[in-house]
């Protein structure tokens, strides 16, 4: 009976390591595409079969990964930001493709990422989605960076920050809607959202719509910036605020989507008509951003090379190999609200 051919034979017959076999066989990113298919080639003639108990007992990894949310306040009982929903389909996607398992769950738990997850060996590292206040989330994650954790997390891109994260570029972004808005005659623009480090998301969102204003020669409105969190009732009082101070402004730049739709009822209900007597814009393109009366004009995150970058980038970590933050380009989506 002919003996069993093993991960060495493939090896040899590929011309390439053994580790380079098991990762090729694992689906990942590290081996170059033109590699894996023709190790996956070589592994189909041999009838060579992975057993993937046996592997993951040598490497002492789960095939896992740990999907942590940031329990958002929400108006119904999902507890998720509407953004990360379809983030979530597409981190789901990237990792089965890469031959890895998705465990998902909030972050709430006992506050010791690593040994929930990678010590007890449910997961072999960690996809963070959200954090709410950054300056008071980041001693969580310089404590991950300190145990060693494999760790990789959606949010800004910080020069000084702990870990390894993927973004959008925030900053274009405010900057191309802020621009779309000015060149369509709007002079008196409010900005919806904190601008400030706790929020550095929205902060660069606020600095996008600050170069706009400067490029554009047009003087940056004084006091048409309220502070607002990512939900459609703080959007809602920002506008109430806006009234109450008696400012004039002629355009709502908000820094997502739900506080966009927020302030676009709130207009409503003050019998003021969007867009003809205030144009009002938001981030994000969650899918209740096309379905709002009128339609929002917004930003798009492209959450579905989000969600590949977040696992690949995960993946090289958990390899040993070099990871670095990435940034993703966003992209005016133009609709009738602006």
């Amino acid at each position: 009976m002919a003996e069993k051919p093993t991960s060495f034979d493939i090896a040899f017959l590929a011309g390439v390591s053994q580790p380079t076999v098991s990762r090729a066989l694992r689906g990942s990113p590290v081996v170059s595409l033109e590699t894996r298919k023709r190790i996956e080639e070589i592994a189909r003639q041999l009838n060579y079969r992975v057993d993937k108990n046996a592997s993951n007992l040598r490497s002492q990894h789960s095939n896992t990964l740990a999907l942590l949310l940031f329990e958002d306040p929400t108006p119904d009982d999902s507890q998720i930001n509407p953004f990360f929903l379809s983030m979530l389909g597409s981190i789901t996607r990237a990792s089965a493709r890469q031959g890895y398992d998705l465990l998902i769950s909030f972050q709430q738990l006992s506050g010791d990422f690593r040994q929930d997850y990678e010590d007890s060996r449910k997961a072999d590292g960690i996809i963070l989605l959200g954090y709410g206040d950054y300056e008071e989330y980041r001693p969580r994650l310089d404590k991950l960076v300190e145990s060693g954790t494999h760790f990789v997390r959606w949010g800004p891109v910080l020069t000084d920050e702990p870990g390894v994260s993927i973004g959008s570029d925030n900053a274009q972004g405010g900057y191309e809607v802020t621009r779309h808005l000015l060149d369509r005659g709007r002079r008196h623009l409010a900005f919806l959202g904190h601008a400030t480090t706790h929020y550095p998301e929205f902060f660069d969102r606020f600095r996008g719509y600050e170069r706009a204003h400067l490029e554009s020669a047009t003087s940056l409105p004084q006091g048409l910036q309220v502070d607002a969190i990512n939900l459609e009732e703080s959007g809602f009082q920002a506008v109430k605020e806006l009234q109450l101070r008696g400012v004039e402004f002629d355009a709502v730049v908000a820094a997502s989507d739900l506080i966009a739709i927020g302030a676009l009822r709130a207009l409503q209900e003050s019998g003021i008509d969007v867009p003809r007597q205030v144009s009002v814009v938001g981030f994000d393109d969650i899918p209740a951003a096309s379905q709002c009366n009128p339609p929002l004009t917004t930003v798009m995150q492209d959450t579905r090379r989000a969600g590949e970058l977040l696992v690949e980038t995960l993946l090289r970590q958990i390899a040993g190999d070099p990871a670095s933050n990435s940034v993703i380009p966003t992209r005016l989506v133009v609709r009738k609200s602006a």
